[in-house]
């Protein structure tokens, strides 16, 4: 073992430290690498403090595109949408989707329910059915003694909605779970609800422990874990467009609208019944979803879990979005799980996010829902669209051709006639490499 690419106490090292040490065990040439690394500082140095404590270890900035989609409409609104996301395409996509049914009557969104989850496991080896007949004063207690950290989120309409007590012990013995709801208004609200779990336990630990219920052999009680759960099923948001049929319009290829409902009513089948298929078509749904989410500031991990989560409940994953051809009516729509916040974390505090939440005229958190699903109907609705009429390749590689050039290092002229070359051919790595090499030549 190389023992230099090693260290001990490497997060107390200065930036300057770190990447000094980093940049001389494992770069051929560290000057090189210093002066790249720096080159992304902000050169703000207020606002570089505020990404360094985002994280541990921090040496740099990774930059992302930011970008907008305009002309979406949603619940007779107009909107941009901010979106954060490397992927060729997805913006423009989102774009042409919004430009889409902008003359059809828009977005409609309706929030389902907003109730969020958490969990407590502990293990207790009692007679459970004592448990559960004493369980309504035992959940008084732990709600009661909550209070101090729950009376300002009370105050804004939030707080505790329930606890339930979950039998377990079918499938391990002695485990049981406290499962408690809350509703945490703007806020994304994992830290209120892990330190109301974490307070549980307190409470809970100490009701066995004083109740004169029990027998002395019942009062010992192991909490395992306090935290919450990152699957909201009843956090849910639907998003929908809809149209005559006739109204669709015409597509190339001389696809007429009827001919056109059904084959995108038959690919949104096919990704309900297929899971193969559904994970594509949800990554798409998510490529829109994760860009307003990282733009906005929230977490998109957990965001990506649920859904993926949400899209197994029956038992088989299956698509997150519908459609239906009926009565002359095309319906588009999605239901999506969506837990996030428009205050605290890095809303407050990145920079941009701010800035993100401020061009969708500071939205509430459920308005934020809408126009986060939105996001993904939309990106959908165009992946959709372009895998029953053109493809879906040739537009997105299209998309990619800047890439390309970029990666050859194309000056301004060979871009150019790159770019009118390769309106009527197909884009590859290969293709383009070719056809600059020999643009060079000539």
């Amino acid at each position: 073992m190389n023992k230099k690419k090693t260290i001990s106490g490497f997060s107390k090292l200065s930036k300057g430290g770190k990447i000094k040490w980093m940049v001389e065990n494992f770069f051929k040439d560290p000057e090189i690498v210093v002066r790249e690394l720096q080159s992304y500082w902000h050169s703000n140095e207020e606002q570089q403090k505020i990404l360094d404590n985002f994280s541990e270890n921090t040496i740099s900035n990774f930059p992302m595109p930011f970008g907008v989609a305009p002309n979406f409409i949603i619940n007779d609104k107009p909107y941009c949408i901010p979106m954060v996301i490397e992927e060729s395409s997805v913006v423009a996509a989102a774009s042409a989707a919004a430009k889409f049914w902008m003359s059809r009557g828009g977005f409609t969104t309706k929030i389902v329910s907003t109730k969020k989850l958490g969990q407590v496991h502990f293990l207790w080896n009692g007679d459970k059915f004592k448990l559960y007949y004493h369980f309504d004063a035992i959940k008084k207690v732990l709600i009661e003694e909550c209070f101090s950290l729950t009376k300002s989120m009370v105050k804004r309409g939030g707080g505790i909605l329930d606890i339930e007590l979950i039998d377990l012990t079918d499938k391990e013995e002695g485990l049981f779970q406290l499962l408690a709801s809350f509703e945490t208004c703007d806020s994304m609200g994992a830290n209120f609800i892990n330190t109301c779990l974490e307070q549980f336990a307190v409470s809970l630990k100490n009701y066995f422990k004083l109740s004169e219920h029990f027998q002395k052999e019942e009062r010992e009680i192991e909490v395992l874990m306090s935290i919450l759960s990152n699957y909201t099923p009843k956090c849910i948001v639907r998003a929908s467009v809809e149209c005559d049929i006739a109204d669709l319009g015409k597509f190339q290829g001389g696809m007429t609208a009827e001919q056109f409902a059904k084959r995108f009513a038959m690919a949104i089948r096919i990704a309900e019944i297929d899971p193969y298929r559904a994970t594509t078509h949800n990554k798409g749904i998510y490529n829109g979803v994760d860009a307003v989410v990282i733009a906005s500031g929230n977490d998109f991990r957990a965001i990506e879990a649920c859904g993926h989560a949400y899209a197994a409940r029956n038992g088989q994953y299956e698509s997150l979005s519908h459609c239906s051809v009926e009565n002359g009516k095309f319906k588009f729509w999605l239901d999506l799980p969506l837990a996030v916040g428009t205050v605290g974390g890095l809303t407050s505090l990145h920079p941009i996010a701010k800035r993100s939440l401020e061009l969708l005229e500071n939205p509430n958190a459920r308005e934020l829902m809408s126009i986060i699903a939105v996001a993904g109907l939309a990106q959908n609705f165009s992946a959709i669209r372009s895998l029953v009429t053109t493809g879906i390749q040739k537009g997105h590689m299209k998309m990619h051709l800047q890439n390309i050039l970029n990666q050859l290092k194309a000056n301004k002229e060979e871009e150019s006639a790159a770019v009118t070359h390769f309106a009527d051919q197909i884009v590859s790595f290969s293709a383009v490499r070719e056809f600059i090499e020999k643009f060079r030549i000539e």
